[in-house]
């Protein structure tokens, strides 16, 4: 499945490279970050203004810190593109998403009708997350 399948976004993607947050943070012209397991996302917060793209690593698939990343950086408002990288399960697309990431670059392809069955999987969810979906017990007690 090619990239752009697994973007769900409808602006322009961004085709700069993305380099290292250390990088990022010295170069005020570059507006694509790639984060690593072990990065500290919060060091990207002061700059959001310029991010574009913020890349994620996901080495292995059993490594979720990369699921933090997005949700620290939603929660600290940043609207522009996270993708996933690496050992991207389609089992974890759905959560993915519902962290706040809206693009992936697996290193296995998926299959599209995978995908999307992965995402519908749930009809409700139990607690708040970037995706702004309602909790059921929201849902059942208004």
């Amino acid at each position: 499945m090619a990239e752009a399948a697994l973007r769900f976004r409808n602006d322009d993607p961004v085709e700069e490279p993305a380099v290292t947050l250390d990088a990022f943070i010295e170069q005020t012209s570059a507006s694509a970050v790639r984060i690593e397991a072990g990065d500290d996302p919060r060091r990207l917060i002061p700059h959001l203004g310029r991010v574009k793209l913020v890349e994620v690593g996901f080495p292995r698939f059993r490594d979720g810190r990369g699921f933090s990343t997005a949700r620290v950086l939603r929660e600290a408002g940043y609207d522009g593109e996270i993708r996933a990288e690496g050992d991207i399960l389609v089992d974890l697309i759905f959560f993915m998403r519902r962290c706040g990431f809206d693009s992936f670059a697996p290193q296995a392809p998926l299959g599209r009708a995978d995908v999307d069955a992965a995402l519908s999987r749930y009809d409700y969810v139990y607690q708040h997350a970037a995706d702004g979906a309602v909790p059921i017990w929201k849902l059942r007690h208004g």
